[in-house]
């Protein structure tokens, strides 16, 4: 697998988004801990999914032609590519 190498520009977005959830997500903790409303729980978790997705969409977007390896053909590519935006769905 090869690695992709983002501009800081790129990388920004990618890491506050994650730093976000990694906030909502220690509150999602602490509202289970504090045996809270199983709906703001669920709200909270669809909250932190939907910020990781984003930082892998927005990731996969800004790396997607070093995501392509020049010893891979067009299909190849494609496939692979597909199974990365899948993974996140």
């Amino acid at each position: 697998m090869s690695a992709v190498h983002l501009d800081p520009e790129d990388l920004d977005p990618v890491i506050k988004r994650l730093r976000r959830a990694q906030g909502q997500l220690a509150g999602v903790l602490n509202m289970i801990e504090e045996n809270r409303d199983c709906g703001d729980v669920v709200t909270q978790l669809a909250a932190v999914s939907k910020a990781i997705d984003r930082a892998g969409f927005t990731m996969i977007a800004a790396g997607l032609q070093q995501c392509i390896r020049s010893d891979e053909d067009e299909t190849e590519a494609r496939q692979r590519l597909e199974r990365m935006f899948m993974s996140l769905a």
